[in-house]
């Protein structure tokens, strides 16, 4: 049985939109990250001035999410395993 559920990737971790209720603790998953230019966002209810005023609004992260210093989150989980 197959079950897809909506999530956002943060800090390391998959959050869920919703918890579904027909899936046991400990089953295996796989992870499939869409790219955000191929995300329909009017299908989720948000319009082009929503995605807008989001974008604005992260935009002050940008610089510090590409700068190299970040480069240090690149391994990070490998980096934790061997800890």
């Amino acid at each position: 049985m197959l079950t897809s559920v909506e999530g956002v990737y943060r800090d390391g971790r998959v959050e869920l939109k919703e918890t579904p209720s027909d899936v046991p603790e400990g089953t295996s998953v796989i992870v499939t990250f869409a790219r955000a230019d191929d995300i329909d966002l009017q299908s989720r209810g948000i319009d082009r001035a929503q995605s807008e005023a989001l974008r604005a609004s992260l935009s002050t992260f940008v610089e510090d999410w590409d700068s190299p210093q970040m480069s240090i989150y690149d391994d990070y989980d490998a980096f934790k395993a061997n800890d």
